[in-house]
């Protein structure tokens, strides 16, 4: 009989089983009809309800015709929601009817005042009934024009009437393309006028902040005109301009009636926002002269944005398909530019480690407004600002990107100023003894003689050293040129600073002095170079004498062309050679040219 005692056992614990079950199926029905009949919000003076989703039941209209009356019918059918973190996802095939029920103990001093902390709603009826009967509506949303029965705020609110010891029950329709995003409060009016204050001064600190860098911006291009600025301003503008639309600023005072604007505004804005990004994260990285497939990706991602959002801004795309593209593409700029920028954090460029800072804070607030949106995270002042955070910091970081690379520029700039500084140093210096060469000689002369008149004369002297042939056959070309580098600086020890030395080859040399007045200030200056040369030059432990020959032309008295006057020097000096060389002649036009070794330099 052992089997009768297991079975008569185990029929026992069956039915303790289903009993157990029973018990839960009760108590969970009777747990389910209490969040059902969830308590009414009590209003007290001083007591405010910051969020109303405790008390907050709901039901869904898919044939989107319900009225207020059908809803009072239905009152008991409200359920509670799935979670109390004030946001419902995207629910654009239906429309959703929220009941807040209100009780009031004391007649109140100021009136009580329900918000829905987002604007972007496109149609929002609010409803305080009573018994059955509606006792005040309010019709509000982007949609709608504001009418004269509607608080003027920058987000969806009504002013509630109410008297002591009644119940009520404020019954809210909402439809809308975007996100449900549905921060509930009750609070008296004064509290309300603050809250609604402090949000004022937020925005207007941080749109502040974005219209002062957008004006630096255009400021800088339009002085500069690097496109890197352009293409920040782009940025700035369209994450200005979807938080104006955002945070309901542009409804209220830039657009207010103007449906068009209501509902275009955010999505142009991200939409521009995007593009510039492409062009603007191409640009710092990698810059205009690069060639590959990284800034073709990125130009064909900021013209397929431009379209897009012509196409939007037109209405041949929907809110919906254009919301959906910007969400899909949003990432794309930073996803593709991350292998450039770890390039540059592995060169231990600022840029980079800057843009991965910038990638991470806006990646942040992306994920939090995602979170926010399905509702995973509670409805509050830091959840509902976070991407406007995230997008300061973005700007504040890319600001500072734009000046890294400013700076890279400029010093590239810089760079390429001083190597042509360089060439054009080689190209008109002896590279020997460091003197103006002969093409440097013809170009500072031309400039000389066109300042030059008969009180303000212009000296061509030419030098030609005497014995410096047995110099180099002596002692050898090194020790040659060595006395060709003295001779260089003992000319320019005795000269001003305005005067030009130059070499143009061999032993021979030319002075350029300028200013001279009257003619013998020239003839004493050469008198002094000659001079000069009496003692001997000092080379180690050598002591060397080299003699000087000068011929020279005055301009405009003896001509006014820099190959004339070259040429009359020259004749000058030769005349000083034949005549016994270390002396001083001025060549007046009365000496016979016989060189022809001045010509125009090509």
């Amino acid at each position: 009989m052992a089997w009768v005692r297991r079975w008569s056992a185990a029929r026992s614990a069956g039915i303790r089983l289903a009993a157990l079950f029973l018990l839960g199926v009760l108590g969970l029905l009777s747990w389910s009809a209490a969040v059902h009949a969830a308590p009414p919000l009590q209003l007290q003076p001083g007591s405010q309800v910051p969020n109303a989703w405790p008390a907050i039941t709901l039901q869904a209209d898919g044939t989107l015709g319900r009225n207020v009356q059908e809803m009072l019918g239905r009152l008991e059918q409200f359920e509670a929601p799935a979670n109390l973190n004030g946001s419902l996802g995207v629910r654009d095939k239906q429309a959703i009817w929220l009941r807040v029920p209100l009780e009031i103990s004391q007649t109140p001093e100021s009136p009580w005042v329900i918000h829905i902390g987002y604007s972007s709603l496109q149609e929002v009826d609010i409803y305080l009934t009573s018994a059955g009967r509606v006792l005040q509506q309010a019709l509000v949303g982007y949609q709608r024009p504001p009418g004269k029965e509607t608080l003027q705020s920058r987000v969806p609110a009504m002013l509630l009437n109410l008297q002591a010891g009644q119940t009520y029950d404020v019954l809210i329709r909402i439809r809308t393309l975007g996100p449900m995003i549905l921060p509930i409060s009750v609070t008296e009016l004064p509290h309300g006028l603050f809250l609604a204050q402090r949000e004022q001064m937020l925005q207007g600190l941080l749109i502040g902040l974005a219209l002062c860098l957008l004006v630096y911006s255009l400021i800088q291009w339009a002085s500069q005109r690097e496109r890197l600025f352009a293409y920040y301003a782009l940025v700035v503008l369209g994450s200005t301009g979807f938080s104006i639309q955002f945070f309901g600023i542009g409804a209220q005072f830039l657009w207010p009636g103007n449906v068009w604007m209501a509902s275009h505004a955010g999505i142009m804005a991200g939409l521009i926002a995007l593009a510039g990004s492409f062009l603007f994260l191409n640009y710092a990285l990698v810059g205009p002269s690069t060639r590959g497939w990284y800034q073709r990706v990125m130009h064909a991602g900021a013209a397929v944005t431009a379209l897009v959002c012509a196409a939007f801004v037109l209405d041949i795309l929907t809110p919906r398909i254009a919301t959906i593209f910007m969400s899909l593409a949003g990432p794309v700029p930073s996803l593709l530019s991350i292998p450039a920028a770890l390039r540059r954090v592995r060169k231990k460029d600022p840029i980079g480690t800057t843009l991965l800072f910038a990638w991470l804070a806006y990646g942040i607030a992306a994920a939090v407004m995602v979170c926010l949106v399905q509702g995973w995270v509670p409805t509050n002042f830091w959840t509902l600002h976070s991407f406007q955070f995230g997008a300061t910091i973005d700007m504040l970081l890319f600001m500072r990107v734009m000046g890294l690379r400013s700076k890279v520029l400029h010093l590239a700039a810089l760079d390429a100023h001083r190597e042509r500084d360089a060439l054009h140093s080689l190209a008109h210096t002896d590279p020997l003894t460091g003197l103006t060469n002969r093409r440097g000689l013809y170009v500072t002369l031309a400039s000389s003689l066109l300042r030059c008149d008969r009180q303000h004369l212009v000296a061509v002297y030419l030098l030609d050293l005497d014995g410096f042939k047995p110099v180099n056959d002596q002692y050898g070309h090194d020790v040659g040129d060595e006395l060709l580098i003295a001779v260089a600086q003992r000319l320019r020890g005795h000269l001003r600073e305005s005067d030009v030395v130059a070499r143009l080859g061999g032993d021979e040399f030319v002075v350029t002095a300028h200013l001279l007045n009257p003619p013998e200030q020239a003839h004493d200056l050469g008198m002094k170079l000659l001079d000069s040369f009496r003692s001997p030059f000092v080379l180690g432990h050598r002591q060397i004498r080299v003699g000087l020959t000068i011929g020279y032309a005055l301009a405009p008295e003896d001509g006014t062309d820099a190959m004339g006057l070259l040429r009359l020097a020259d004749a000058a000096m030769y005349s000083g050679k034949q005549a016994g060389k270390f002396c001083l002649r001025r060549n007046t036009g009365d000496l016979a040219l016989g060189s022809a070794r001045f010509v125009e330099p090509a």
